[in-house]
């Protein structure tokens, strides 16, 4: 059976306090949109239909960046859930399959527990996802038969025996696209908010004479971001998740709470993280890899054997092969580093290539930018760059060539070939002394007219 997702992504999110929409706020650097889109793109989907509303043109641009063949559709109202998947339908025009309706500011639904929601469509017409709550609060309640869905029931229209349920709703729905827009088209807002809820058609759906379940999952992957404390929750909750399933896959952490990982970080088994490191987006670390204490890698790939840090900062764009060493307070950014390759200390490598086993001495920087454009630096293998050499790019130092310390080389180095590029040094013999005799004096003389 084909299927589609519907995401809901058109709420202000008015407790955030922010001009930004609430589902472009981010966990482990990725949008919670980003999230949601990912937990059902699991279910290889035919069509996904991004319902947007506050900020639409931002979430839009977000939606495409993520996938660029979802579609977009204004809801230029918010009168409620089921008014809003009603937008979706011009965009699932001619579409026989099942839909999904998900939310942007839900992320953490498990591709499981959408397996299972669309499992059970195979003997029901209509699914929804639930759980068990710790603190049904306000919650919309599950009113279960056996395995039958009677009825779903939002807290504001609940009573007290309705409120005692624990079994609440996610708000997740899941039917046929003919069914699911039957049943809206009959939906009022005759309730408490004068709203038209998605929910209601769980007992629309039983008046036809057609039948609908619940599929359970845990509490933690239907919390809802609505806050910047929901949003620490969230951050918090994808962190120890992360870190938990690392540990278990073979990865060493002495200080876990220490780490922190992007929404898609990749690290094999037998690496070692050490403590204060963090992950930004778009890092793969290969196995047996060793990432030292306050590093911090985004958009990078570490191979096996590698070794970074401490206090390194992988940018970018920054590739480095197997039994590469990235030493305290280097910066990489788009770079290759080949085979051996050594940059221990101090030094900034951008726009750059570097030869298998050439040594990078410290105070290095490839001068890369002239105010408007990035310009490359290529050095070859087995070279040795001397202290403080400042290669001014576009330049390009051979195999097994070398730089004196201090060099500043502005022409290519051929290979083999050993540059010097500095001024010759000049001794004036007692000049030292004259001028420290001449400055103290000076300052002596300024502490007296201050008395």
């Amino acid at each position: 059976m084909s299927i589609a997702l519907v995401i809901l992504a058109a709420g202000k999110g008015t407790r955030m306090r922010s001009g930004l929409p609430k589902v472009l706020h981010k966990v482990a650097g990725a949008p919670l949109l980003a999230h949601a889109m990912a937990s059902g793109s699991s279910l290889s989907p035919e069509r996904t239909v991004i319902v947007t509303g506050h900020g639409a043109e931002q979430v839009e641009a977000a939606a495409r960046e993520i996938d660029e063949t979802a579609t977009c559709v204004l809801q230029f109202e918010q009168l409620g859930t089921g008014h809003a998947v009603l937008q979706a339908r011009p965009a699932l025009e001619g579409f026989d399959g099942d839909v999904i309706v998900l939310y942007g500011d839900t992320p953490f639904i498990r591709p499981e527990t959408l397996e299972a929601m669309a499992e059970a469509r195979k003997s029901h017409d209509v699914v929804v996802l639930g759980f068990t709550a710790a603190d049904p609060g306000k919650y919309g309640r599950l009113v279960m038969d056996g395995d039958e869905l009677m009825q779903i029931v939002e807290f504001k229209d609940a009573g007290l025996r309705e409120r005692a349920i624990d079994f609440c709703n996610s708000g997740v729905i899941s039917a046929s696209s003919e069914t699911l827009f039957a049943l809206l088209d009959r939906v009022g807002n005759d309730n408490a908010s004068g709203e038209y809820y998605l929910t209601d058609i769980v007992a629309l759906a039983r008046e036809a004479g057609l039948s609908a379940t619940a599929v359970s999952c845990d509490e933690a992957e239907t919390m809802g971001v609505n806050s910047r404390v929901d949003l620490a929750a969230a951050e918090a909750g994808f962190q120890a998740r992360k870190r938990s399933e690392l540990l278990v896959s073979g990865v060493t952490m002495a200080a876990p709470d220490t780490v922190w990982f992007g929404h898609d970080t990749w690290i094999g088994p037998d690496c070692e993280i050490e403590p204060n490191v963090v992950f930004g987006p778009g890092v793969t670390v290969e196995n047996g890899a060793h990432i030292r204490a306050f590093s911090h890698l985004e958009g990078c790939h570490v191979s096996r054997g590698a070794v970074v840090g401490p206090y390194a900062r992988l940018r970018s764009g920054a590739e480095l092969a197997e039994d590469v060493r990235v030493g305290n307070f280097v910066e990489i950014k788009n770079a290759v580093l080949d085979e051996g390759a050594k940059v221990n200390h101090l030094t900034y490598i951008g726009d750059a290539h570097i030869g298998e086993k050439t040594n990078v001495g410290a105070g290095t920087i490839t001068c890369n930018y002239d105010g408007v454009f990035k310009h490359h630096t290529e050095i070859g293998k087995r070279a040795f760059i001397g202290s403080n050499t400042m290669l001014v790019a576009p330049v390009t130092i051979g195999d097994e060539a070398m730089t004196a310390s201090g060099a500043v080389i502005t022409k290519n180095v051929p290979e083999g070939a050993l540059a010097l590029a500095r001024a010759d040094q000049v001794n004036k013999p007692g000049l030292a002394r004259k001028l420290f005799e001449m400055l103290k004096s000076k300052k002596a003389e300024q502490a007296g007219s201050k008395q």
